[in-house]
């Protein structure tokens, strides 16, 4: 499941390249046809990511709230901001990209610093639906345009030189003004919206009142925003916290590193395109880091494997209906 970084980078694409201008909107699937016909013609006013979800404003007190859940993903193309993260996605931005990113050797300074900065300013280009056969291969020039319809589009959200098509969300669903500020007040805080001082002691507060342990808490989008499966694994275990410490026991100076972590984490996310929880890389080491997910952290995905610090064995657990990556000498 997309994971907060990358609603957040899918938000910024609507930002720079739709927000100011007239949407042209459809259903090929027909699965939104009254909510394109109602969407269609309006400009697009602002848009805001929270959590996994996100709100795009359109004139006339109407707001479109997009829930991409385990399937869902935004495809672009056309002209559209582009950095190395992008590109190697060719375009489609939601469904978590674990495939990496393949970096050049300018993306790191002399001083081998991985810093948010050196991914690159992005730049407007264009790019081919990633699942269209029908354009790969095809000069800038020649694309056609508005590109094909590939496979079930819920919505295709147009401007003159912009599409973003969107398939297999959770949710999409036309809101009032209300309805968009009850749905939003329903979920917990994230790093990237509101006040950060208010932000964390909600966090701390919704932790150490509840019996439920912190590898379920962290999940919980209503303790929370934006936390996946990745996040909370790395989190946990770069803080040496058993998960099945239920909130109430974990001390208060925790919580609150662990939110600050959280912080950090999604800042790095948003910014590099990867969920990236390794700190202090080399310079080669970084760039293999983006490249492949196994490289890139410390125990998520790496059952039966080493521990990077210990050696003991990873483990691999169900909890909530989701698979938990832990050291169990580690976070012992």
């Amino acid at each position: 499941m997309p994971e907060g970084h990358s609603v957040h980078r899918i938000a910024r694409q609507f930002e720079r390249n739709f927000v100011g201008k007239t949407l042209s909107a459809s259903s090929p699937q027909g699965r939104f046809a009254e909510g394109a016909a109602v969407l269609d013609g309006r400009a697009a006013v602002s848009v805001q990511a929270v959590g996994k979800q996100m709100f795009l404003e359109a004139e006339g007190d109407l707001w479109l709230r997009v829930h991409l859940g385990l399937y869902g993903a935004w495809d672009f193309a056309g002209e559209i901001l582009v950095d190395p993260t992008i590109a190697s996605a060719n375009g489609r931005m939601g469904q978590t990209n674990q495939r990496g990113t393949v970096l050049e050797e300018s993306i790191l300074d002399d001083a081998g610093e991985n810093s948010l900065a050196s991914i690159g300013a992005p730049r407007r280009t264009r790019v081919h639906v990633r699942m269209s056969e029908q354009t790969k291969g095809l000069a800038d020039e020649d694309m056609e345009w508005p590109p094909p319809i590939v496979g079930q589009v819920r919505l295709r959200l147009m401007t003159d030189i912009t599409a973003a098509d969107l398939r297999g969300p959770t949710a999409c669903v036309l809101q009032t003004p209300e309805e968009m500020l009850a749905t939003v007040a329903k979920l917990g805080p994230d790093p990237l919206v509101g006040d950060p001082a208010e932000n964390e002691e909600r966090f701390v507060r919704a932790v150490r009142k509840k019996q439920t342990v912190i590898a379920l808490l962290l999940m919980d989008q209503s303790v929370v925003s934006g936390i996946g499966n990745v996040y909370r694994a790395e989190l946990l275990f770069r803080h040496r916290l058993n998960p099945h410490v239920p909130g109430r026991d974990v001390s208060e100076e925790i919580v609150r590193e662990l939110w600050r972590d959280w912080v950090r984490l999604l800042a790095i996310g948003v910014e590099t395109g990867q969920m990236m929880t390794m700190d202090d890389l080399s310079p080669d080491d970084y760039r293999a880091a983006m490249a492949s997910r196994d490289d890139r952290h410390w125990v998520y995905h790496r059952a039966g494997l080493p521990c990077r610090v210990c050696g003991t064995e990873i483990a691999l657990e169900e909890i909530g209906a989701r698979k938990l990556y832990w050291c169990p000498r580690c976070q012992a």
